[in-house]
């Protein structure tokens, strides 16, 4: 299945980030050459990733903004008022990716409502592209078979050594999805991982460096979220690195299927 994929292959992820904290990363960033910058209703940061956008200067067609819709936001026509909402607190007339954040819990809404509702957003033209996040092969497939579901470009899923996710990663691809990856240091996890750290040192770079280009060499999009312009300079190199065969292997077989982000309103995790 052919799809476009618009995405740029790295952004800077702003969870956790807010006030002059996610302005300054943002600003750095951007300075860097980032162009990417992923946000979500729950980070409750908008206004400030919106006005550290307006202060850069970059004209509003070279960026590409992410924002993510709620899940306590997929019944009747909230999908469309709160990225209403949530253009407001960004001060853009569109963003160019929304992502229903998380399936709905117990299907309580159905998914071929919200996944309408969400092209619709896209039809109205307050999103260039829509999307998903953290849903499971089987409801990829439901997801996109709903009305709408042709337009999808993404899954964004937790993605890192420690948690591979192959199998969706896969599936997600032979469905001409595009997969985007978060969390892909674990949460700083991966800088004393020793088979990390022993190919970093055969490259010269760091182990966190390691792991983001095994992420990309997947044909994955990487979000890191950094607040040190050093290692958002580090990032950025790291898509530059290129893992021999033997390297990819070793750390294929890290994978031990820790997942971080696991609330307990999650979906039944593929194995």
């Amino acid at each position: 299945m052919s799809r476009t994929h618009p995405l740029p292959s790295i952004g800077l992820g702003t969870f956790r980030l807010k006030g002059q904290d996610v302005k300054d990363s943002i600003s750095s960033a951007l300075q860097l050459g980032y162009r990417h910058i992923d946000t979500a209703q729950l980070y409750g940061n908008e206004e400030d990733v919106g006005a550290a956008i307006h202060e850069s200067g970059i004209p509003r067609e070279q960026l590409f903004i992410t924002t993510k819709v709620w899940h306590d936001q997929l019944s009747g026509n909230q999908v469309i008022d709160s990225l209403k909402t949530s253009l407001k607190k960004l001060g853009l007339d569109y963003v160019d990716l929304a992502l229903i954040h998380w399936p709905s819990p117990n299907d309580e809404v159905p998914m071929k409502h919200y996944i309408a509702k969400l092209n619709e957003a896209r039809e109205q033209g307050l999103a260039k592209h829509i999307g998903i996040s953290n849903f499971t092969t089987r409801q990829v497939n439901e997801a996109l078979s709903a009305p709408g579901g042709e337009n999808l470009v993404t899954n964004q899923i937790e993605v890192h050594p420690f948690l591979a996710n192959k199998k969706l990663i896969q599936h997600c691809q032979d469905k001409g999805l595009q997969v985007t990856g978060y969390m892909p240091l674990a949460v700083g996890k991966v800088m004393e991982e020793p088979v990390l750290k022993e190919i970093a040192g055969a490259h010269g770079v760091t182990a966190a460096q390691i792991a983001l280009a095994w992420v990309a060499q997947q044909d994955v999009v990487v979000i890191p979220s950094s607040t040190k312009p050093k290692h958002q300079k580090a990032n950025l190199e790291a898509l530059d690195i290129t893992l021999t065969e033997d390297e990819i292997r070793k750390i294929d077989a890290l994978d031990a299927g820790e997942r971080i982000a696991n609330p307990d309103f999650a979906p039944d995790w593929d194995e």
